[in-house]
């Protein structure tokens, strides 16, 4: 006799796509304009214990999944898109943005140097 666990009707298992780890890995090497999904569904509810219906593991990595992105878009590495797949579903979409330039990259020797004299 075989025995199966039962899965709930309407009930996702499904796991997310990458983990903060690879979004990270994917900025450090991504070009300006690059496009990554990180997320297919409704991010809110899909994070939060009482409502998702994601498996604890599951939940709490996709948890850790959107702090990363929404960290990255706040040092300015990324910005963050939504587009509409269907009734609440969203694709989530991290797009790089252009590395910003070191300030010493942008400063004359001069100017530098002067600098580190008045210190």
């Amino acid at each position: 006799m075989l025995m199966v666990a039962a899965t709930p009707i309407g009930a996702r298992v499904a796991t997310p796509k990458l983990t903060d780890i690879e979004l990270y890995a994917w900025i450090a090497q991504a070009d300006a304009g690059a496009r990554i999904e990180y997320h297919r569904g409704f991010l809110g509810i899909d994070v939060t214990p009482v409502i998702s219906t994601l498996p604890e593991p599951e939940r709490c990595q996709l948890a850790d999944l959107g702090q990363a992105a929404l960290g990255a878009f706040e040092k300015g590495l990324v910005h963050l898109v939504q587009e509409r797949v269907g009734p609440d579903c969203f694709a989530y979409i991290a797009v790089a943005r252009p590395r910003p330039r070191p300030r010493a990259a942008n400063a004359s020797l001069s100017a530098l140097l002067l600098e580190e004299r008045a210190a």
